[in-house]
């Protein structure tokens, strides 16, 4: 990296797959420059947990976006860093919403850090916390959950994780200055989580999606409805990014964008008509037709997605729970995969 403030432009236009993936920038785990000053870490399958996150640096300061699931993940991404990060520390840090994969690792910022996130990043943090999540991998479920969940959430050690959320809210689209570099905080939710917020730095042409994409696997909306998030796919559109970084997967241009948006409808359509059809949501789920998404990874995720929408279609409907729903997602799986 030059001690200049990065320009855009300096990095290959990229080449993409049928799927929209970045083939300039491989999949592999580790840290990618993927701009001037402007770094991906990256962490395969892209499956529950396995998230990535990002690094911006301007003179002197660096800002990264989202730390990972435990501390030991977080410990070797900022080892990682150091290399930048010594000579332009990190002053700010970005939760783009409030799953644990993309915040757990915040104790290991410095205490000076300001952490900026959508005020729902704590609300969602707190009732998914780590003793939580510790607490119910220790539990009997019986073998189908129980299997499930341990594939899931097995890999991560969560014990002992102090759980730091944001202390610098973002209720408005917002500018931060970082080494004389312009990093936009964007909120663009409800959508995957009620407080999504993407990370734009302009003059880069990157965007760092959160989970507002997953890439080469499938979409989760805890939140919803479809349609918020076809929109917030469409604010991101807008913005014409040469790269982007999603929640999961490869990094990716706009036509990873797209193919988020084809599932979207795809999926909200088909719950849409099952409802005026008098069908509930969890036979809406399992009969669903996904098509050529019933090829993505973990595409019993549809259950979730199913319920977030009916949950708009029918605002009496029952609150399912999230056991309740991993329950049902290993379910689908069983009955569709055996």
């Amino acid at each position: 990296m030059s001690d200049t403030v990065p320009l855009a432009g300096r990095r290959p236009r990229t080449t993409t797959s049928h799927q929209g993936e970045d083939t300039m920038t491989p999949y592999t785990r580790g840290l990618h420059e993927i701009a001037d000053g402007v770094w991906a870490w990256l962490q395969p399958d892209g499956g529950w947990g396995w998230s990535n996150a990002g690094l911006v640096a301007g003179r002197g300061a660096s800002l990264v976006v989202d730390t990972l699931f435990d501390l030991a993940l977080t410990g070797e991404m900022l080892a990682a860093m150091k290399p930048v990060t010594d000579a332009h520390p990190i002053t700010d840090a970005v939760n783009t919403h409030g799953n644990g994969d993309h915040c757990f690792g915040n104790a290991l910022l410095d205490a000076a850090v300001r952490i900026h996130g959508a005020p729902e990043v704590a609300e969602r943090a707190h009732h998914e916390s780590p003793e939580v999540i510790s607490a119910l991998l220790a539990l009997d479920f019986g073998p189908l959950l129980n299997d499930y969940a341990r594939r899931a959430f097995g890999p991560f050690a969560f014990d002992g994780v102090p759980l730091r959320t944001p202390d610098t809210p973002v209720l408005a689209a917002t500018t931060l200055d970082v080494g004389g570099r312009q990093v936009r905080l964007l909120p663009l939710g409800p959508a995957h989580t009620a407080g999504d917020v993407a990370v734009h730095v302009p003059d880069a042409n990157v965007l760092f999606s959160g989970d507002l994409l997953f890439v080469g696997g499938t979409p989760l909306m805890w939140t919803g409805p479809a349609r918020s998030w076809i929109d917030a796919c469409e604010a991101m559109i807008a913005l014409e990014p040469e790269v982007i970084v999603p929640g999961h997967g490869p990094v990716t241009t706009v036509e990873g964008v797209r193919e988020v948006q084809a599932y979207l409808r795809h999926v909200g359509d088909r719950a849409r008509e099952a409802h005026a059809a008098g069908k509930t949501w969890e036979q809406a789920a399992f009969e669903m037709d996904l098509d050529r998404f019933a090829r993505l990874p973990l595409a019993e995720r549809v259950v979730v997605t199913t319920y977030a929408e009916y949950s708009h279609l029918d605002p009496t409907l029952p609150e399912a729970n999230q056991l309740e729903l991993f329950g049902l997602m290993a379910r689908w799986e069983y009955e569709r995969n055996g």
